[in-house]
C-alpha cells in the first residue's frame, strides 16, 4: 500500500480519487509520495521512500528540484488546473486599473451616513471617472494555459489583444482566439499596446523584465498587470514609472513591503488561484498524476524528469528507471537484462536536460536479479519494479 504524506491541507475531492492501494500517512519519513501547495521542503529531507511530489499548483518554487532529481524523485505540478481563477482575477485587476472602483467604493464607505449621499455622490463621482478597457490594446506575454484564456477574454471584452510566445505549444495554439495577434518579440508588446499582462515563468532570462529600459518602450500611462511572479517586475524601476506617470497603474496579485506602499499600485494577497475550484482541480489532477506514476511509471507534468507515457502494463512486469542523461545507458540496461535471460517487450527512453527515464515492459515477473544489476550501474539514480 503507497503511503502518501500532505504537507499543506488538499481538497477532500482530490483525495478521494485515492484507491484503497493508498492511504494517508502522518509520518513524512515514510511517504512514498508528497502532496504539497505552499509549505516549503528546501530544508526538509528527503527520505528514501519517497518517489515522487506533486506541486498542487504551477508554481514550484518551494521545492527542491535538483536535489529531488539526484535522488530519482520526479515532481509534478499541475499546469492549468488554476487557469481560469486567475484568468478572472486579470479581468478583475483590468476593470479595477481602468475604473477607480476601489476609489468610488471607498468614497460611499466614508460617506454613509450622510443622509444626502445620492446627491452628494453625483458631485464626487467625478473624481473618481475612468476609461473603458473596449477599443484598448491588450498585450499578453505568455501564451501557456494561463495567457491564453487573458487573451481571449480580452478579446471577449472587445479589446484588441496582442500575444508573444515563441514557445507556444500546439494545444494552446489551437486554444487561442483566431483574432489574437501574434508578435514576434516582447519589444512589439511593449512599444503597441496600452494594457500589458505577463504570464511566463521565473527564469534568468524573465527576471526583472519589466524594468526601466522595458518601460521606457511603453505608451505613457500604460496598465501592467503581473499575476505570474514578483520577482518578474523591478520594484525600484516601477516605482519611478508609477510616480512620472509612465505607468497608470500596476496590478500585482504578489505585493511586498515596497510595493504595498506605493502609489498606483492595486495588489491582492495572491488570490489568482484561492478558488475553490481552482484548488479542487489542483487536487484532482496532483493526485491523479501520482497515481498513474506509483501504478504505472508514467510521468505527466514533470518539473525535473521528462514526460514518458507508456500506458498499462499489459506484460508480465515493468522497471522504471530515472537516471543520469549519460552515454550509453541504455546499452547496460539491455544488457543487465540480457545477462538474466529476461526478454524486452517494450522499451521507452526519455531526457530532460540532465536527468533521463526509462520504462522496460519485461516478459518475467522474476526481476530482483535485474533489478540489483540495474541499481549498480553507475549513473542510476532510482529503480522501480512496478509489477
Amino acid at each position: 500500500m503507497a503511503k502518501i504524506k500532505c504537507l499543506n491541507p488538499i481538497s477532500e475531492l482530490g483525495l478521494n480519487n485515492l484507491t484503497d492501494n493508498y492511504t494517508i500517512t502522518d509520518n513524512y519519513d515514510e511517504a512514498d509520495a508528497v502532496l504539497v501547495r505552499s509549505a516549503a521542503m528546501h530544508d526538509l529531507d528527503l527520505p528514501d521512500s519517497l518517489v515522487a511530489i506533486a506541486r498542487a499548483g504551477a508554481g514550484v518554487n518551494n521545492i527542491p528540484l535538483d536535489k529531488c532529481a539526484d535522488k530519482g524523485i520526479v515532481v509534478f505540478n499541475t499546469p492549468g488546473a488554476n487557469a481560469n481563477g486567475v484568468k478572472e482575477m486579470v479581468v478583475a485587476g483590468i476593470m479595477l486599473a481602468s475604473r477607480d472602483l476601489a476609489g468610488g467604493m471607498k468614497w460611499i464607505e466614508e460617506n454613509k451616513e450622510d443622509e444626502n449621499i445620492n446627491k452628494t455622490m453625483e458631485k464626487a463621482k467625478k473624481n473618481f471617472a475612468g476609461r473603458e478597457a473596449k477599443g484598448k490594446k491588450l498585450g499578453v506575454i505568455g501564451l501557456g494555459a494561463i495567457g491564453v484564456l487573458v487573451a481571449n477574454a480580452g478579446q471577449a471584452l472587445g479589446m484588441e489583444v496582442y500575444g508573444c510566445d515563441p514557445y507556444i505549444s500546439i494545444n494552446h495554439a489551437l486554444g487561442l482566439s483566431r483574432k489574437v495577434k501574434l508578435v514576434k518579440s516582447n519589444e512589439e508588446i511593449f512599444k503597441t499596446c496600452d494594457y500589458i499582462s505577463v504570464h511566463v515563468p521565473l527564469l534568468d532570462d524573465t527576471r526583472e523584465m519589466i524594468n526601466k529600459d522595458t518601460m521606457a518602450m511603453m505608451k505613457d500611462g500604460a496598465i501592467i498587470l503581473n499575476f505570474a511572479r514578483d520577482l518578474l517586475v523591478n520594484d525600484d524601476d516601477m516605482e519611478q514609472a508609477l510616480a512620472s506617470g509612465k505607468v497608470a497603474k500596476y496590478v500585482t496579485d504578489f505585493p511586498n513591503a515596497k510595493t504595498a506602499k506605493m502609489d498606483g499600485v492595486i495588489a491582492f494577497p495572491h488570490l489568482g488561484a484561492s478558488t475553490e475550484e481552482s484548488e479542487d482541480n489542483c487536487a484532482v489532477m496532483a493526485v491523479d498524476e501520482i497515481m498513474d506514476y506509483i501504478e504505472n511509471g508514467n510521468i505527466k507534468n514533470s518539473v525535473n524528469y521528462p514526460n514518458c507515457d507508456a500506458g498499462v502494463c499489459e506484460a508480465a512486469s515493468r522497471i522504471t528507471i530515472c537516471h543520469k542523461n549519460i552515454p550509453n545507458m541504455l546499452t547496460q540496461f539491455t544488457s543487465a537484462l540480457s545477462d538474466k535471460n529476461v526478454n524486452i517487450d517494450n522499451m521507452i527512453n526519455k531526457s530532460r536536460g540532465d536527468y533521463a527515464y526509462c520504462i522496460i515492459d519485461a516478459a518475467t515477473t522474476d526481476t530482483d536479479d535485474v533489478k540489483k544489476a540495474i541499481e549498480g550501474i553507475d549513473g542510476v539514480l532510482k529503480v522501480r519494479v512496478i509489477k
